[in-house]
């Protein structure tokens, strides 16, 4: 019903905008040197009037309905029901839900659930029509009302541009409320964990085993949450993944950009760029069965105990996978450079490489450096590949042939299953998540020292 009700406001924008621009042709006979604003700003003031409350009403009605239907099936469920603790009757829902909308639910529904579901779904479908009539009454709404303040000396103009304007400032504040959301919540239940365990403990302790028993009387009644082991697997998969494409990505960018002719780039970029299209789990069954064995058996050839699952070829893996995001940036941006800085080089007698090394790559320093970052980004954030060839096990060490695990294996390891948050095993899961957004906004500081230094020196 919402996909429809979406797919019609999209038709009625269209004959609005219409009805709209037609309108305003023919309050001045047809002479459109006459309007105050063009015509195309009639039409489009109409079509934002007619469409943009109802469209606000679908999106509320959208966020608002499961709650609203939810309460009133829980409202008039039997008293036994009523009486069940908040989990069971999260529970309870969930099965009516299924019921409702045709899912086989994974046990028999009883009575009392098919009786809610059929509630529900009739909830559901007043709620539906509900919506339909109003939302076509505030679009026809507004579409008289819109066409009825057409006039000659109407400012259409600025009226779109300030609703254009009140759309950017809108969704400038998602983003904004988004982000404080997403730190707030790690703050939060990061807090809550350390009220569980020591800061000191977390950030020096050389013991990751967050496994806790659900009773005293059970082994592990209490975790280790040292997580040195599970910062020192991150970095140093990333270390391996950085050396392998920093490198190929950022000259396999100076060779596009600056040596290869016209044929060559236009085969090799789109070639390259491949790379960044394939999934993720292909990359961790390539690991898992052909890299991995292969750094195996090279390490055992000449003397060395290499683990099954290691770092080196979950970071070569994944160096691999994030090239193109060097190369194809960094390409960019030294592209972007202008010619003329170029031609005045090589007018001093420069060679060319001598061009690239002094004047095109301080100049497109910015963009490299971010393009850096990206990958930093990615590499960091990587869990599909590190699962399949690194491995699970915790272990501090520095040696690139071990077994090791990084934040978000753990992060994902942690939240897997139903979980209730309120144990120091699942907080514990924020908690690394709050670090690791702390070092990155620390490495974009840095970085952004860097460029400023480098770009004062190039102008």
């Amino acid at each position: 019903m919402l996909l429809l009700l979406t797919l019609g406001l999209l038709l009625a924008t269209g004959l609005a905008f219409q009805l709209g621009r037609r309108r305003a042709v023919a309050v001045v006979e047809g002479r459109a040197s006459a309007l105050h604003s063009r015509p195309v700003y009639h039409g489009s003031l109409v079509a934002i009037w007619s469409v943009l409350p109802a469209a606000l009403l679908v999106l509320a009605f959208a966020v608002a309905q499961p709650t609203l239907v939810g309460s009133l099936v829980m409202g008039g469920a039997p008293a036994a029901v009523q009486e069940l603790p908040e989990a069971q009757k999260g529970v309870f829902l969930a099965d009516v839900r299924s019921v409702a909308t045709g899912n086989i639910p994974s046990r028999e529904p009883s009575p009392e659930v098919r009786a809610a579901a059929d509630r529900y779904r009739v909830l559901t479908q007043v709620g539906h029509a509900s919506l339909a009539v109003l939302v076509i009454s505030l679009a026809a709404a507004g579409l008289g009302l819109s066409r009825r303040r057409i006039r000659a000396d109407h400012r259409a103009r600025a009226s779109v541009e300030r609703a254009i304007q009140g759309v950017l400032v809108a969704s400038s504040t998602v983003a904004i409320a988004t982000t404080v959301g997403i730190i707030l919540s790690l703050v939060f239940e990061a807090a809550r964990f350390f009220a569980r365990v020591s800061p000191i403990e977390f950030l020096l302790g050389t013991s990751w085993s967050p496994q806790t028993a659900l009773r005293a009387d059970q082994v592990a009644s209490s975790g280790a949450f040292g997580a040195v082991p599970v910062f020192t697997g991150t970095l140093l998969v990333t270390l391996i993944a950085m050396a392998v494409a920093a490198p190929i990505g950022l000259f396999s960018a100076i060779y596009l950009a600056e040596y290869a002719g016209p044929r060559v780039r236009a085969f090799v970029k789109p070639l390259l760029e491949i790379l960044a299209g394939i999934p993720t789990v292909v990359y961790g069954f390539f690991a898992a069965l052909s890299v991995a064995p292969l750094v195996r058996g090279f390490g055992e050839s000449i003397g060395l105990d290499v683990a099954a699952e290691s770092a080196l070829a979950a970071g070569a893996v994944m160096g691999v996978m994030i090239i193109p995001f060097v190369s194809s940036l960094s390409d960019d941006v030294i592209t972007a450079v202008p010619q003329s800085l170029r031609d005045g080089s090589l007018g001093l007698g420069a060679t060319p490489s001598e061009t690239i090394r002094r004047v095109v790559l301080p100049t497109a320093l910015p963009g490299i450096v971010g393009s850096l970052l990206l990958a930093v980004s990615r590499a960091i954030g990587e869990t599909m590949i590190v699962v399949m060839a690194a491995g699970l096990a915790a272990n501090l060490t520095a040696n690139p042939l071990e077994a090791v695990t990084t934040v978000t294996v753990q992060i994902v390891t942690l939240l897997v299953g139903d979980q209730e948050f309120d144990s120091a095993k699942t907080l514990a899961a924020f908690a690394l998540g709050l670090v690791l957004f702390i070092v990155t906004l620390a490495l974009n500081v840095i970085a952004l020292m860097v460029v400023r230094r480098y770009r004062e020196q190039v102008e």
